[in-house]
């Protein structure tokens, strides 16, 4: 039974030697394909792997028919857009992601993200503060969470809306939930992005949606890219010159919005949300555990694909 660590961008070494102890102690063989330039590198690597485990390398419809003896693949991470469920399905291959595992990795990017953003991006300036602000959070999910718990360190007033989370375990967080996403925006001084990229959400976050935000409005965006309308995301920052965007998922006019609002717009260089050893480490680990769990005891709990 062959593992594969298939990463363009590669583990730390100590999440390999993590991931390598389970496969080893669980009797497989651990394969390693890492920093590759190439498709065609990654077609010839899943020939013969029973399991792949990813970062946010590409497994599509191609990768899979490559891989006749395929059973799962892990996503070390939450989000497993970059899988194509559909072709996984058809070949009878699970899919599954880690889920909190990089949690607390991303609330601490998003926090940080914010109080760069309201000290005006550390330019010397007069900023606001965090403390009092109201925070919305969209989606409450492991992120969500985490963001709520660090963000009552801070004074915060927490709001949340997410269509699949009860209303009462958001308020058992001291969170209060709302009954839609256009009251959060409305009732919110920022709001913090976590929902998936599906077809429901994709470019939902949008013109008339950010139009509800108070004047001086932030939204900070550690989910996907393609949430965001970007097209009408300038539109709407061309014609509210208070309004701050940043994120760690380089946008699609990235250059645009940088020659128009350098002094209200930031992104990362790659996605960071992730990248701390700690995450690194912890998503990893739990890759390779759930790939024994799922082939000695077919226990499929993070299964994302049906």
């Amino acid at each position: 039974m062959k593992v594969l660590i298939a990463t363009d961008k590669p583990f730390a070494k100590v999440a390999v030697d993590g991931i390598r102890k389970e496969v080893e102690a669980a009797g497989f063989e651990l394969a390693l394909l890492e920093k590759y330039t190439e498709k065609q590198q990654l077609l010839d690597a899943v020939v013969d792997a029973d399991a792949i485990i990813i970062r946010s390398d590409i497994i599509d419809a191609e990768v899979i028919a490559a891989a006749k003896q395929l059973k799962i693949v892990v996503r070390a991470g939450a989000g497993y857009d970059n899988v194509d469920l559909d072709a996984a399905t058809a070949a009878g291959v699970c899919v599954m992601n880690t889920p909190g595992q990089n949690a607390n990795a991303v609330a601490e990017l998003v926090m940080g993200l914010l109080i760069f953003t309201v000290r005006n991006f550390y330019n010397g300036t007069s900023g606001t503060e965090l403390k009092g602000k109201k925070l919305g959070i969209h989606a409450y999910g492991n992120v969500g969470r985490n963001v709520a718990r660090i963000a009552k360190g801070f004074g915060m007033e927490l709001f949340a809306f997410d269509a699949y989370c009860r209303a009462e375990d958001i308020k058992a967080d001291g969170v209060q939930p709302l009954c839609s996403v256009e009251e959060l925006y409305a009732t919110c001084d920022i709001v913090s992005v976590h929902i998936p990229a599906t077809a429901e959400t994709k470019q939902s976050i949008n013109a008339a949606l950010l139009g509800k935000m108070p004047k001086g409005g932030v939204v900070v965006n550690t989910a996907r890219k393609e949430v965001i309308h970007e097209a009408e995301l300038v539109e709407f920052m061309t014609a509210n010159p208070t309004f701050k965007y940043v994120t760690d998922i380089v946008p699609g006019n990235d250059a645009e919005m940088k020659e128009k609002f350098a002094d209200r717009y930031f992104t990362t260089p790659k996605k960071m949300g992730a990248q701390t050893s700690e995450a690194n480490i912890n998503a990893g680990i739990a890759a390779a555990k759930q790939i024994a769990d799922f082939i000695k005891n077919g226990n499929d709990c993070f299964k994302v694909n049906r």
